[in-house]
């Protein structure tokens, strides 16, 4: 079992506070989602755990090793962002070798998810199957974390319900963090939840509590 430990994560934007004494771990074998409003710094909190982004304090390890610099992340933890990433002009198959180790390569280029997509182009993607591609490049990475940022932004129904499918298979030897909008859907495939809002994470343990903290409406 291998363990994601973030403690103590403070950040600041002129001078206001966004997050403040952040404390999140996950475990291989777990998905933890983070549910909050528009603006409460969720993608902040997942930029600074992928190392692209610097807390004013910080304290990130996975099992042994305390993460300081971002290529210490290197198949450590992999981050799907809000926005797209794929180079425009690369054939998707001839992208998945550089995401994923040979094994998972194999696997990934027989699901029938990217079938469709292996010949081509990012360019000639709509927004929604980039999203697909994306995500999917993400979660059969080598990483043993997986962060993902609104990754059922734009999926139909049916699409969610393949993704959802996926994130649990992959989460038997991974640890994955999922924030979205739609809160359902993340509810549904996660073992643990967190609100972010107010600067703080707070651990849920059931809608009622998500009511209590206004995020979700009391009549539902």
């Amino acid at each position: 079992m291998g363990k994601l430990h973030v403690d103590s994560l403070t950040k600041s934007f002129d001078g206001k506070n966004i997050l403040k004494d952040i404390y999140i771990s996950c475990e291989t074998g777990k998905v933890v989602g983070i549910l909050g409003r528009n603006g409460t710094g969720k993608s902040t909190l997942l930029k600074i755990i992928f190392g692209t982004l610097k807390g004013d304090y910080q304290y990130i390890r996975v099992d042994n090793k305390v993460l300081q610099h971002q290529w210490d992340r290197k198949n450590k933890i992999a981050y799907l962002p809000q926005d797209f990433f794929l180079p425009k002009g690369i054939k998707i198959k001839n992208l998945i070798p550089i995401f994923c180790n040979k094994e998972n390569s194999e696997k990934l280029t027989e699901s029938d998810l990217i079938k469709p997509f292996l010949n081509e182009t990012s360019r000639n993607l709509s927004g929604g199957e980039k999203k697909i591609v994306e995500t999917l490049l993400i979660i059969f990475s080598e990483s043993k974390f997986i962060l993902l940022d609104e990754p059922f932004n734009g999926l139909s129904p049916k699409m969610t319900t393949e993704i959802q499918k996926l994130i649990i298979e992959q989460s038997k030897d991974k640890g994955i963090i999922i924030s979205d909008h739609r809160y359902q859907e993340v509810l549904d495939i996660s073992d643990e939840i967190y609100l972010l809002a107010d600067s703080h994470l707070k651990p849920i343990k059931d809608l009622k509590e998500l009511q209590r903290y206004n995020y979700l409406p009391k009549n539902i």
